[in-house]
């Protein structure tokens, strides 16, 4: 059943591609509401505009997608939060950046803004604020002889910020609160009137460990909106860069998680490959993180038979060495002792709020955008999206390993089966504005992009969600009863982005 069969009163946007937005009244915002808190729905995106609020959901069911937009007379909207807990974090970023007003929310705390930017509600009225910060009100714990630790923003490692408060008892964790938000730069503004070649490179640069995956899905979103035909092998080099970029991402971060338990032997062997994994990227597509590869309409640049090869020589190689560090790993008692049974994560807490890549699929949620909803190529690969049940660090690692395999056979057939051709589609042509949307499967998990394209070209709205949004409040609930120690490695088992959550 499509998400939008029993809404009565929505007026769909024609110019909305690929799937449905609609704008809708009171009575059918609360109906969808209610299919969120009902877990019939999942929630994909949240997000605002100056006096409207836009809800992205999909059908458990079907994956059937849609958007719903609700118009804010008198700057407030039915809180979504309130039914629905995934969607608070982004309901109190809304409020910061628009000052819109969720009717029936209880916590009205700021998220992103630290009362440092000098205004209030950047992005819609921009009113002039006080500078020099407010003091954050941290939620109380309850209990006999508990102590707070502080950690951050600082970090003694070279990694972005990020403050956690962990209330404990002794050494078992009680509560632990993040804060963040110290990396805001004020992605969405950027984006405001800025020409596509420009934009891509701001989506690019949102998390820099997945900026194959973000310009990936703002192109797929801007051609959605604008019709454009990829050339195939543009569409499969696009695929090529994304498993590559998955590989590094999951290859460095097992070696980290092993790290973290004083394993440090793995991580230079996993340092060792993803480094060899990055320098073939310099090689194939002119930068190490494969930064600006993915255009609009295509890619910038194409591979020759020698950089088939290097790819090719690759995959040898670490389809070579993984099983031998999985071994190890597998057969390290005091490795495993550090990761089985730590930091679990319930599966109905992974349902609820969406979680996407490794975390959810470690906790049995089955979703995986390249095959949930396959474009090309991914519609024509073989390839599994490995699920475990256990939910712990120790899943979490067995995740990873599984999608290095998976990636590596990815790119064998992609190598094997790559079409000739262009790599990029004919110029685009201006017209009308219109709206486009997408969802790609990042590292981490899914990523979202909703744009709306002005008629002159040029980008006139674009927000782009993270999957961290719905993962870094899971992290909280799977170190609740582990001890303080224990943190670092339940943090890095999810290695959520502070960039990509921050905008």
């Amino acid at each position: 059943m499509s998400i939008l069969g029993s809404f009565h009163d929505a007026k769909p946007v024609a110019t909305h591609r690929p799937w449905t937005r609609v704008i809708v009244g009171t009575t059918d915002w609360a109906n969808a509401i209610s299919e969120l808190a009902k877990g019939r729905h999942d929630l994909v995106a949240f997000w605002g505009e100056p006096t409207a609020v836009h809800l992205a959901l999909r059908n458990r069911s079907n994956n059937d997608l849609a958007t719903l937009t609700f118009d804010c007379t008198g700057g407030r909207f039915p809180s979504v939060a309130a039914s629905h807990p995934p969607a608070l974090r982004l309901e109190r970023a809304i409020r910061d950046l628009y000052g819109l007003e969720p009717e029936g929310l209880a916590d009205t705390r700021p998220w992103l803004d630290h009362g440092r930017w000098g205004v209030k509600h950047p992005l819609a009225a921009c009113v002039p604020a006080e500078a020099g910060g407010t003091t954050y009100a941290f939620l109380p714990a309850i209990g006999e002889s508990l102590h707070r630790i502080g950690v951050g923003p600082v970090h003694a490692g070279i990694i972005e910020p990020g403050f956690f408060l962990f209330q404990a008892g002794g050494e078992t964790v009680v509560r632990l609160e993040e804060r963040l938000g110290y990396v805001h730069r004020g992605i969405e503004s950027l984006m405001a009137n800025a020409s596509l070649d420009h934009a891509i490179k701001l989506a690019g640069r949102v998390s820099g460990d997945s900026t194959v995956a973000y310009a990936y899905a703002f192109a797929r979103a801007c051609e959605a909106a604008l019709e454009i035909e990829v050339p195939a092998r543009a569409a499969w080099l696009r695929a090529l860069a994304a498993e590559m970029e998955r590989i590094a991402n999951h290859l460095g971060d097992f070696g980290a998680i092993c790290n973290d338990a004083s394993f440090a032997i793995m991580q230079a062997q996993c340092a060792i490959l993803r480094e060899t994994v990055l320098r073939c990227c310099a090689n194939c597509f002119g930068h190490r993180m494969m930064r600006d590869f993915v255009s609009v309409g295509g890619v910038t640049t194409d591979i020759g038979d020698h950089h088939m090869d290097l790819l090719s020589r690759l995959v040898l190689d670490v389809a070579r060495r993984l099983p031998r560090l999985a071994e190890l790993y597998d057969k390290t008692a005091s490795l495993q002792d550090r990761t089985v049974g730590t930091g679990f994560l319930k599966a109905e807490l992974a349902q609820q709020y969406a979680c996407g890549g490794f975390i959810g699929r470690a906790s049995g949620r089955r979703f995986d955008a390249r095959k949930a909803h396959a474009f090309a190529p991914y519609d024509r690969l073989a390839f599994e999206a490995s699920v475990l049940e256990t939910g712990d660090v120790n899943a979490r690692v067995w995740i990873r390993i599984r999608e290095i395999e998976q990636s590596l056979s990815i790119i064998r057939q992609i190598l094997d089966r790559l079409p000739a051709g262009p790599t990029a589609s004919a110029p685009f042509m201006r017209g009308a504005p219109r709206e486009g949307a997408a969802l790609v499967e990042g590292f981490r998990g899914d990523i979202f992009v909703w744009m709306r394209l002005a008629a002159d070209g040029v980008v006139e709205r674009c927000h782009l969600r993270d999957p961290s949004w719905f993962q870094w409040p899971l992290l909280e609930a799977a170190i609740e009863g582990n001890i303080v120690a224990d943190f670092p490695l339940c943090n890095k088992s999810f290695n959520c982005s502070y960039a990509g959550h921050d905008l």
